[in-house]
């Protein structure tokens, strides 16, 4: 699967978009290890855990979902809590094992803290 990289985008992002689809091409999740795939924007974060093979959603999650919203969801600790709110999905769907997919962005700050938490929650990746 070939991600288009826009256009009308600055350089940041573009150099995202490239890292993206770099880590794509490597990336897919089956049915017995979906990809939890992560977006970042300046004030969420958003989570799916996704079968690419069947192409659904199976588990989703925010920090703008109820459990999570108003607790410093823009922070290092709101990402902790979405870790573990994700993994707690999915271990009640029966998925343990996940492949992740952190959308070209640098492995630190939320990102690492999400991922952190969700491994402390019972995921494997």
């Amino acid at each position: 699967m070939a991600i288009k990289i826009r256009k009308k985008t600055n350089v940041k992002q573009q150099t995202r978009y490239k890292r993206k689809a770099k880590i794509r091409n490597d990336l897919a999740g089956t049915t017995e290890r979906p990809r939890l795939a992560v977006f970042r924007s300046n004030t969420n974060i958003y989570v799916q855990i996704i079968d690419d093979v069947k192409g659904n959603t199976i588990v989703s999650a925010s920090t703008r979902d109820d459990e999570i919203k108003g607790k410093g969801a823009d922070t290092i600790e709101g990402a902790k809590q979405l870790g573990l709110l994700v993994a707690k999905k999915a271990l009640a769907k029966k998925l343990s094992a996940v492949v992740f997919d952190r959308s070209g962005y640098i492995y630190h700050g939320r990102i690492k803290a999400l991922a952190d938490a969700a491994r402390e929650g019972g995921l494997k990746f």
